[in-house]
């Protein structure tokens, strides 16, 4: 039954597009606490977005924000470049970073100059980029290769993080929900993020406009814990300022 009232609930979404939680309860015929539930849990599964008492349907494909990392190097890619360029600004010698294995972070390890730093990453492409600068240390997380998304998952990596201290990671996610919530598409990489935040004395999140009021299937954090976060909002401000 419960299946069932989730699958109307998301019906009623689709039709209706945005509603409030009193106006599902009066047409499930169940109280607005058990609409509060049904909504968190399927807003935890990336289906909705809650906000200010209501519900709407996210009606973009959700797999098209967990697609395999060659298609999401085409996915606003200026404004990627140009967010990279701004977290640059972050990096400076002698520090220890870590890295994601988002595509942002690609094209960031891309514009590393040949400097002292210890990168420390899960992404294939990044080992691949930051390997040709000679004075950089590479640390690799190790573990079982996924090959679509170009990252390692290592149920090991809590005990390896022990090893050194990290002075600034630098990530990005599946979307940020209404609250300040950071998600992610799946639980192994949610947890390499979850890890690293907490662990790093400071964080940048880098995100394009297609991550805002979006969810996924697993919390990483809340913006709360985040240093700085860089928009291609942000990269605009900075060259409307310069011009």
């Amino acid at each position: 039954m419960k299946s069932d009232r989730h699958q109307r609930l998301a019906q009623l979404l689709h039709e209706h597009d945005t509603l409030t939680t009193g106006a599902l309860a009066q047409m499930l015929a169940v109280s607005p606490e058990t609409v509060r539930r049904d909504l968190r849990l399927l807003q935890r599964q990336g289906l909705i977005l809650r906000s200010h008492g209501q519900a709407r349907i996210l009606r973009e494909d959700r797999q098209s924000h967990d697609a395999p990392f060659s298609a999401r190097l085409k996915s606003h890619h200026s404004h990627k470049l140009d967010i990279a360029r701004l977290a640059l600004e972050w990096v400076s010698e002698g520090m220890v970073i870590a890295f994601d294995a988002s595509t942002t972070c690609w094209y960031l390890a891309r514009q590393l100059p040949d400097m002292p730093l210890t990168v420390f990453t899960n992404s294939v492409r990044v080992c691949q980029e930051v390997a040709k600068r000679q004075r950089i240390r590479l640390i690799s997380s190790g573990g079982v290769l996924d090959r679509t998304f170009a990252s390692y998952e290592n149920p090991a990596l809590l005990s390896l993080l022990r090893q050194f201290d990290i002075d600034l990671f630098i990530f990005s996610c599946q979307g940020i929900d209404s609250e300040g919530g950071i998600w992610d598409a799946r639980a192994w990489n949610a947890e390499f993020k979850t890890l690293l935040l907490r662990r790093a004395a400071q964080s940048l999140l880098l995100i394009d406009k297609s991550k805002r009021e979006r969810t996924g299937e697993v919390q990483i954090g809340t913006l709360a814990q985040v240093t700085e976060v860089i928009t291609d909002e942000t990269a605009s401000a900075r060259a409307a300022l310069a011009g």
